[in-house]
């Protein structure tokens, strides 16, 4: 595979700085008369955090990678709740990684792509950190830009730590490699942290970023992160540390702060492509002009893009997990187990229709424009939830935390009679079920220390991940290689087994 462009080294990357140009991304090394004339006001400051997000959703090397989108489903393939008939992007070692090989191939452009997307938001970051308070402009801004860039380095690295190091494990003193830190443009060359140095640095970022959302500006839009969403990304980080009673107090501040509310059934069967839901916390917005069709997350997992991929490959739903959604339940209407003209029409007669073909995800405009949800407010009762439920005491709250989405979804749910096991299995499905597509079933296996096994899915079909249906829990498959690329360039770091 043609090796990236432009990839931002962990070890001594240069710093790129996004220009608000719609058509492109400009881009200069550290200390550039570009770079500094960035950082004298806010409002130009406001450049770079939006180069950041644009770099979220654009294309990197292969129309199949689209930014976080693309990664969020470079890792449900991993998985065994998504899976398509037959060997094509994401499944094959060169075109993904749901076959559990390229991901252990130090020199695949599909290790890169993660590292290279993470660490140049990082290094952004790190620029805004540094320069935000010399610039020109009201405080508010300025303490608003800083969170901003704080948050986004602690969701960069903490997708880093979880896809390059080995799990979390609460208890243990976790002195096993994670990632190279740089917080500063002179930080260069550094040998890996280990996964607790970095699981550290994360909940201080977040901390620090919360401290200063409290006397911010108001983010422009639901694409930049705020508030809430860097009280969400602590409760995901802390669920992954396995620290419920943080998990459960992050997610509760974000329900309680009363500032979005679950969709209706009828928004829930939209499509997910507007980040004016009133469920989304933090999404990519992606504007008419601004689309790819090709490399766009849309071109990969709707139904309806017009592009060769979408039409002849559907994405199917594990018949076994579809199989105990309810029959009230709204997610049932998602997907198809028996797709006919009749129950699933389609923009033209060269799409193809598979059983439990998938319609969670369609454009907002054609041909393949849509936003991206990252944070929805399930997840944050979900949280609530599980935490709880880990909680010696707090069985009551996890059932009444349950039931508030459940009961939305499914208006014929009732409050759980389950307890122990039964209950976090309970929620787990509910995981699976609610956040298909959306990046979370890899994490969640790991941070669970599970075993991956498709052979409990009935139409999965193992040639198209090339036969690889088992994975053992704690197996080093979890961890991806590091890239060649970084390897060379930083003589401190090291590989993974």
């Amino acid at each position: 595979m043609t090796k990236m462009k432009n990839y931002i080294l962990a070890s001594g990357f240069l710093l790129m700085l996004a220009s608000c140009k719609k058509e492109m991304l400009n881009t200069g090394p550290t200390g550039s008369a570009d770079e500094a004339a960035i950082y004298t006001t806010t409002s130009n400051a406001a450049n770079s955090i939006n180069g950041i997000y644009r770099y979220l959703y654009s294309r990197y090397s292969q129309q199949n990678q689209p930014g976080q989108g693309g990664v969020m489903l470079q890792l449900d393939f991993m998985g065994e709740d998504i899976n398509q008939s037959a060997a094509t992007w994401y499944t094959t070692a060169g075109s993904g990684t749901g076959g559990w090989v390229s991901q252990k191939n130090d020199a695949s452009g599909y290790v890169e792509y993660p590292f290279r997307l993470y660490y140049r938001c990082i290094g952004n970051a790190n620029a805004l950190i540094e320069n935000i308070d010399n610039a020109t402009g009201p405080d508010a801004d300025k303490n608003r830009l800083k969170a901003e860039g704080l948050t986004m380095r602690a969701w960069a690295y903490f997708n880093l730590v979880q896809i390059y190091g080995k799990r979390y494990a609460a208890g243990a003193t976790n002195s096993q490699p994670g990632v190279s830190m740089p917080l500063s443009a002179k930080d260069v060359k550094l040998p890996r942290s280990t996964v607790e140095e970095v699981y550290t640095q994360i909940n201080k970022d977040l901390g620090d970023a919360m401290t200063l959302f409290a006397t911010a500006s108001a983010a422009p839009n639901k694409s930049h992160l705020s508030l809430n969403a860097a009280r969400a990304i602590r409760a995901r980080v802390a669920l992954t540390m396995q620290d419920y009673t943080n998990a459960a107090l992050y997610a509760k501040q974000v329900i309680d702060a009363g500032n979005f509310s679950l969709m209706s059934n009828v928004a829930y069967q939209s499509g997910f492509n507007n980040i004016s839901n009133t469920e989304w916390i933090w999404g990519a917005y992606v504007q008419s002009d601004q689309g790819d069709t090709f490399g766009s997350y849309f071109a990969q997992i709707s139904w309806d893009g017009n592009t060769t991929y979408i039409r002849s490959r559907p994405k199917r739903i594990n018949s076994a997990l579809y199989g105990q959604i309810t029959a009230t339940d709204v997610r049932k209407t998602l997907w198809e187990p028996a797709p006919t003209a009749a129950n699933f029409p389609l923009p033209l007669a060269t799409y193809i229709r598979e059983p439990y073909m998938s319609r969670k995800f369609k454009t907002r405009e054609v041909p393949t424009i849509g936003d991206v949800p990252y944070i929805r407010l399930a997840e944050m009762y979900l949280i609530l939830a599980e935490a709880y439920a880990n909680t010696p005491g707090k069985e009551a709250d996890a059932k009444a935390a349950l039931f508030t989405l459940a009961v939305n979804r499914d208006p014929s749910y009732t409050l759980s009679a389950n307890s122990g096991a039964a209950l976090l299995n309970e929620i787990l499905v509910q995981r699976r079920i609610e956040f298909w597509g959306e990046g979370f079933r890899f994490f969640d296996l790991k941070r669970l220390n599970q075993p991956l096994d498709r052979t409990v899915v009935p139409n999965f079909v193992s040639a198209a991940v090339g036969g690889v249906l088992q994975v053992p829990a704690g197996d080093d498959r979890w961890q991806f290689a590091i890239p060649i690329s970084e390897l060379q360039a930083n003589p401190n770091s090291a590989q993974n087994p």
